[in-house]
């Protein structure tokens, strides 16, 4: 029993060494995306090469296969939801991906995605997509590549999922969102009628960006976010990012004449940040102590952004001191008009400020446009048409320019090929996870007017968060909300809320 004990505490060492490297690539990544100068590109790029090389010579070591082979099918991993069973079955599966992948095309992902997402950022900026076209050559081929080292039993883009959703298909995809499809689509010309009055011309009102920012922070402090263990930034996309335990870094962008824009992207960072947060310190570096998919991670954002984030409840607290903070343009409006306002539905072009019922559809062409792009079916150059046919048939637009079309986010420059549908699970996860809160905690909607959040929060801290990966994401949602994913409550949910909300007044 010593030597597997030996060989066990071995190993989480070597575990944690890994998870340090990959801590340094993370704070060289939110620097990049926060203050690093445009000049600094060239140099980050090769940084960040060098420490993925390093984390992919360390992860590959034929002396963790022989700790595996030592610690798999002995008594010590016996309790398969033990710690020593879970992170011992976790970096089995890790181990057996990476050592498929070479240390070069690991490396270069990493130089030619730091360099990608600064031409994506300027190329946003300029509504210049010839510009970003290259890079995004460059990155779909080496996801190819990458698909190609995994391995897939049909589809390429199946490896790809993996990497964020294990034990997702492409095809159980299209699955879902041809269901998605078939209600939102009809649902979003019902409720969304452009002859309507739009509701949310009031978030378009000016809204000081130093009262966003202020306002923002202590809504995020108020639902649980530690700001002494973590900050707020800004960026051109928002995003979230652990460096390591006390150390987590979210940030958004803002608009003087688009509050939700900022707002409801803090209260999404804040929902990964509070998952993140909730992780166990004391396992950090090893499988137990980290989220057990992209999917629950979206999970989160997506509860923490909408089903809190949107509900009159949440707005019968918080408004009273948002119409403080920006007077000038809501002393006029009243907690039920800004209710309505956040919950308005009017298909639009950009992802980030999308209604509930229009976002799955966004998260839907990107996904059959990745699809088609490592399949060899459509090419770079064709995405912006590609794009824009897509916005047409499923949302009835157009977008104003490519800025605000197949340039709007920054996951392709950053390598992030099947990323997008954990945002659609995201969706499902959540609705799923709030309906088994409030049966089992009870009283939510009247916890959030008084302002209290602890419960909610305390309830995924307990259910969710201090498993870390103890189990797959199928198997963790059937034990926490006792079904397997079903996008019926939330399609319900939408049905329900927005034809309510289109009554007439």
């Amino acid at each position: 029993m010593m030597r597997l004990q030996e060989a066990y505490e071995e190993l989480v060492r070597r575990m944690r060494e890994q998870t340090l490297l990959s801590s340094c690539a993370e704070l060289l990544g939110w620097d990049e995306l926060t203050y690093l100068p445009p000049g600094g590109v060239g140099h980050r790029a090769e940084q960040q090469a060098l420490l993925a090389g390093l984390y992919h010579e360390k992860a590959t070591d034929p002396r963790l296969g022989d700790l595996l082979a030592t610690l798999e099918g002995s008594d010590l991993v016996a309790d398969p939801d033990s710690p020593a069973a879970v992170n011992v079955r976790e970096m089995r599966y890790a181990y057996d991906r990476l050592t498929r992948l070479p240390r070069d095309l690991v490396e270069e992902e990493a130089r030619l995605t730091s360099v990608a997402q600064q031409a994506w950022s300027v190329a946003r900026a300029n509504d210049d997509f010839a510009r970003f076209r290259p890079w995004l050559e460059q990155v779909i081929a080496l996801a190819r590549r990458r698909a190609e080292c995994l391995g897939y039993e049909a589809i390429p883009y199946d490896a790809l999922l993996e990497d964020y959703e294990p034990g997702l298909r492409t095809r159980d995809l299209v699955s879902l969102f041809d269901e998605l499809r078939r209600e939102l689509v009809p649902l979003a010309a019902e409720v969304g009628d452009a002859r309507r009055r739009d509701r949310a011309a009031v978030l378009r009102r000016e809204y000081p960006l130093d009262r966003q920012r202020i306002f923002g922070e202590a809504v995020a402090s108020e639902l649980g976010f530690d700001f002494h263990r973590g900050r707020l930034d800004t960026s051109v996309h928002p995003f979230s990012t652990l460096i390591g335990p006390g150390d987590c870094r979210i940030a958004t962008r803002y608009a003087l004449h688009d509050f939700g824009d900022s707002f409801f992207s803090i209260l999404h960072e804040v929902g990964h940040g509070l998952y993140d947060q909730g992780l166990p310190a004391e396992h950090y570096g090893t499988p137990m102590g980290e989220p057990v998919s992209l999917g629950l991670h979206e999970a989160q954002a997506r509860l923490w952004e909408n089903t809190v984030g949107r509900s009159r409840a949440f707005w019968r607290h918080f408004f009273p001191r948002a119409r403080q903070v920006f007077h000038e343009s809501l002393h006029d409006v009243d907690a039920e008009d800004f209710y309505r306002a956040v919950n308005h539905v009017a298909p639009g072009p950009n992802r980030v400020r999308a209604d509930e019922v229009t976002y799955n559809l966004h998260i839907l062409v990107r996904f059959e446009l990745e699809v088609a792009m490592i399949a060899g079916d459509l090419r770079a150059a064709d995405v912006p048409t590609a794009w824009n046919e897509a916005y047409q048939r499923d949302l009835g637009i157009t977008p104003p320019s490519d800025a605000e079309g197949c340039l709007q986010d920054g996951h392709w420059g950053d390598g992030l090929i099947g990323y997008f549908p954990t945002y659609t699970l995201g969706n499902i996860f959540a609705e799923q996870l709030f309906a088994a809160a409030s049966r089992e905690v009870g009283g939510l909607e009247e916890q959030f007017v008084r302002g209290d959040f602890g419960g909610l929060l305390g309830w995924l801290r307990e259910k969710v968060h201090r498993h870390g990966q103890r189990y797959r994401a199928p198997e963790l949602l059937k034990r926490v909300t006792g079904a397997a994913l079903d996008s019926r409550p939330l399609l319900d949910r939408l049905h329900r809320q927005h034809r309510e909300l289109n009554e007439p007044t």
